[in-house]
């Protein structure tokens, strides 16, 4: 029997890169997927497309995760389609470079409204969602979350860095209720057209740089952190709470 059959997933920002693998990987394990986008329509319909190919159950949901009104118009038709939640993984997420000194109020909102409060929304909602025997909330979190690291990524540092407390705090608030929260905080990944566009950037001598950073001497893949979500949203993780797995490489 695969590791989540009969589960309900909801993963937030799921129309690529590592949230579509997050979203397959779960899929295919056993648990019907609710592939949540904000503007992405064809990319969540490809996941929710290769899922179902695959034999799965899976549907796409628009919704801004940083609403209050989308978040409620998310989790409810999660439950229409497929019952009661097990599985939340917070992956939604912005990251965004900005030189201290061209760092604005527009830029710190963008960074907390989505990676900070979306996180706390969907959590909240959540609660009301998960049946009696409780669940599992995964949140993608960052290396920048857990030190310094690459310049010109204050807010989304700090902002990652809130995502690390938010998910010691909820465990202690939620584990009683037989919730467990975890966090998966990946490295320097190759995962989505985004980050292949800033490793070219770096250039030959930068990407030899960065690579000799990393114990394991690669980049991260999708499928590396959408493994480790795998065992925080399964039973092997039943008493593993509050905690903050680095899939880095060994930065």
């Amino acid at each position: 029997m695969s590791k989540l059959t009969d589960k309900v997933a909801i993963v937030t920002g799921a129309s690529k890169g590592i949230g579509a693998s997050i979203a397959t990987h779960l899929a295919d394990e056993g648990a019907a997927v609710v592939v949540n986008y904000a503007s992405s329509k064809d990319g969540a319909d490809r996941v929710v497309a290769e899922i179902t190919r695959e034999g799965g159950s899976a549907i796409a949901v628009q919704a801004n995760v940083a609403r209050q009104a989308d978040i409620e118009r998310l989790f409810s038709e999660a439950q229409k389609a497929f019952g009661p939640l097990d599985i939340l993984v917070n992956n939604a997420g912005i990251y965004e470079f900005s030189p201290l000194e061209d760092v604005t109020e527009e830029h710190f909102h963008r960074q907390f409204d989505l990676n900070v409060l979306g996180l706390l929304l969907a959590s909240k909602e959540a609660l009301k969602h998960f049946g009696p025997a409780g669940g599992s909330i995964v949140n993608i979190s960052s290396g920048a979350g857990l030190g310094p690291s690459l310049t010109g990524i204050q807010a989304y540092c700090a902002a990652k860095h809130a995502v690390v407390g938010l998910t010691r705090q909820l465990a202690h608030e939620l584990g009683p209720f037989g919730i467990t929260v975890n966090s998966v905080a990946p490295g320097f990944m190759r995962s989505n057209e985004a980050s292949e566009r800033q490793w070219a950037g770096y250039g030959e001598a930068g990407q030899t740089a960065l690579v000799e950073r990393i114990a394991m001497r690669r980049l991260g893949t999708a499928q590396d952190i959408a493994n480790a979500v795998l065992f925080f949203a399964s039973d092997l993780a039943g008493f593993v709470n509050g905690q903050i797995l680095a899939v880095d490489g060994g930065k």
